[in-house]
């Protein structure tokens, strides 16, 4: 018999996998069939777009002079909401703690950041659901999240905040409304929001008593009113489009804007959202900021960043593309010991591994932080927490200095697009910053608006 009527001899190919199908994709299509329900998930966009990491810091030389770190300081400090306010937000460190409500975290896990926050000289932020007594005992600075739902909102509690973020889209689900699933709904939780315990609670998309920048502009006045104009009024953008949501949240009076890229994180949201609505964090900040510019109030109404902000080179970076400081969520909660190896047993049970886990919305979380179980939630000690948040928010502070200096700058917000370079055409045009070694920005054109 010979080789080509025997197929046993015939030799074999390694198995190739579609890279339209994937066995993720196939995987997502058999737990569709099963389901009949689209998959529901936490946290950010986990597919590799361009970030911060394809850009470079054109340190100093000869044409430029570094500065020395043991005798020539690098400041820090930022305000926030200068444009109206009578008391801005002013902060040590140019990062604060996004919006993360309690009902997605444990108690314990807002007490931590509150006090992580504190120690590090900075912020933290609300969420749907209004503002605890832990987080406002134990945060110095507490920005009150201002959200289409209401939940949890009264007026005392307006009047307790260091300033309002009123919040249009977020960076995950732009254009779509927040979850909190039934399993995560314990008294308290229901008591806050004034809705059965127990029952799915799902946010509207858009807030229900303004349709745009106008009526925006009266609910600002109207919050103002509220807080006697002491405190700023900061607006929360999805990135779709920010250079016009950008413009007509200023127009509307905002003292602060916020813009959220698709890496940015969410307690439940659909799958499909998380990864096919918004752009990258790289490419919305320019936009935001040639918006400012072209109303002559760049750092007179400051910009924040938020959405997969890690170390202290994206700190650094997303400040010399133009921001005033950035927010993270994400990166604060693996600080807290979320996704920790220790757990280890406990996640592959849940079907995953430590630094994959998603299922934020089932409420069963090893860590004790995105849960409403007591036995779990006492896992978390949240003065240890607190020191291990404070820790990192050092060290980002530290990293984002040690660049800065490099590039001869005496305070982080002196950065600017000329100390950057970017590796690739992509991060290039984003950024608007030359590909490395040449004076070329892709797609420059002066005349348009993004």
């Amino acid at each position: 018999m010979t080789k080509k009527n025997n197929p046993s001899l015939t030799p074999k190919t390694e198995p190739i996998f579609s890279q339209t199908f994937t066995p993720e994709v196939n995987a997502e299509i058999r737990r569709a069939a099963a389901t009949g329900i689209y998959d529901i998930r936490g946290g950010g966009s986990k597919r590799r777009i361009p970030h911060f990491d394809d850009l470079l810091f054109l340190g100093a030389s000869m044409s430029r002079y570094p500065l020395e770190g043991y005798r020539e300081n690098c400041e820090t400090a930022v305000k926030l909401g200068t444009r109206n306010a009578e008391t801005p937000l002013e902060i040590d460190i140019p990062v604060t703690i996004a919006g993360m409500s309690f009902g997605a975290l444990s108690a314990t896990a807002k007490e931590a950041l509150g006090r992580g926050a504190s120690l590090a000289g900075t912020s933290t932020t609300t969420g749907d659901g209004g503002m605890t007594k832990e987080e406002r005992q134990h945060s110095n600075k507490l920005v009150y999240q201002y959200l289409p739902s209401r939940y949890g909102m009264n007026p005392d509690d307006l009047r307790k905040a260091d300033a309002i973020e009123i919040v249009v889209g977020q960076g995950a689900k732009p254009g779509g409304g927040g979850m909190l699933l039934g399993q995560k709904i314990n008294d308290r939780v229901a008591e806050m929001r004034n809705l059965p315990n127990g029952i799915d609670q799902r946010s509207a998309c858009r807030h229900p008593d303004w349709t745009g920048p106008d009526d925006l502009e009266i609910k600002i006045i109207e919050l103002r009113e509220i807080t006697q104009w002491k405190i700023p009024i900061f607006v929360k953008i999805g990135a779709t489009r920010p250079f016009y949501d950008t413009s007509l949240a200023i127009k509307a009076g905002a003292d602060a804007i916020v813009i959220d890229g698709m890496q940015g994180g969410t307690a439940a949201t659909q799958d499909i959202f998380i990864e096919h609505v918004g752009i990258p964090t790289l490419a919305c900040i320019r936009s935001s900021v040639e918006a400012l510019q072209e109303q002559n109030l760049h750092r007179q109404v400051q910009l924040i960043v938020s959405g997969g902000i890690r170390n202290g080179a994206d700190v650094a970076k997303a400040l010399a593309l133009g921001a005033d400081a950035v927010s993270i969520g994400t990166a604060a909660l693996i600080a807290l010991g979320d996704n920790d190896p220790k757990w280890e047993k406990e996640y592959k049970n849940l079907g995953t591994t430590a630094g994959a886990f998603d299922d934020w919305h089932e409420g069963n979380d090893p860590a004790g932080i995105t849960t409403q179980d007591p036995k779990l939630s006492k896992r978390l000690n949240p003065m240890d927490g607190g020191k291990r948040l404070s820790n990192y928010l050092k060290v980002l502070t530290l990293e984002a200095q040690t660049l800065a200096r490099a590039c001869g700058k005496s305070h982080l917000r002196n950065l600017e697009p000329e100390d950057l370079c970017a590796l690739t055409i992509e991060s290039a045009a984003m950024a608007r910053v030359p590909l490395a070694g040449t004076n070329w920005i892709p797609g420059l054109d002066p005349n348009k608006k993004f």
